[in-house]
């Protein structure tokens, strides 16, 4: 396995089909439909021009197995410290630790980035995913009772954090 920076020419469509999978066959993604080309367009358009990273990790023969990013938590200036993130991984390559070193890879850029606090947004029934990460060092910040409503039933959303080092100097404005 190989860390890499995605590209939308490159990776995209297979972050589509991890993206599609889950909206279709999990509470990680409180989406309903399918997403689209012209949805992946926007979503790249967004990471970039944040300067938000999109870690995919490949195999040997480059096929992408998951990829990990994040954004703004929060869109008000006083929130510029803080990112949501997310993580996901084909059905294929679930339960073979990528969630770990794409979470690990997301958390060592956003020290670099100078962010401060990194956000889990995590349906309470991804026992998988809390658990990953408790392990590294996130703890429950609280949880929205029946926060969505998908597949016939209302889901809850647990929000974990991992506070960072980092800013050195963080400035308001």
């Amino acid at each position: 396995m190989t860390l890499i920076t995605c590209q939308l020419a490159a990776h995209g469509q297979a972050i589509l089909d991890i993206f599609n999978d889950a909206i279709l066959h999990s509470t990680a993604l409180y989406d309903y439909k399918a997403r689209t080309m012209d949805d992946m367009h926007q979503w790249f358009a967004g990471k970039a021009a944040g300067h938000y990273p999109v870690i995919g990790a490949v195999d040997e023969a480059g096929t992408l197995m998951g990829f990990a990013s994040y954004g703004p938590f929060r869109p008000r200036p006083a929130n510029k410290y803080a990112v949501e993130h997310a993580i996901y991984v084909h059905p294929a390559h679930r339960g073979k630790g990528l969630g770990k070193v794409l979470l690990q890879a997301l958390i060592e850029q956003a020290i670099a980035q100078d962010y401060h606090l990194l956000v889990g947004c995590i349906d309470t029934d991804n026992q998988g995913s809390i658990a990953l990460h408790e392990k590294l060092g996130f703890v429950h910040a609280g949880t929205i009772n029946h926060a969505a409503f998908k597949f016939g039933r209302w889901l809850d959303l647990a929000f974990y954090q991992l506070l960072l080092p980092t800013p050195a100097n963080p400035v308001e404005g």
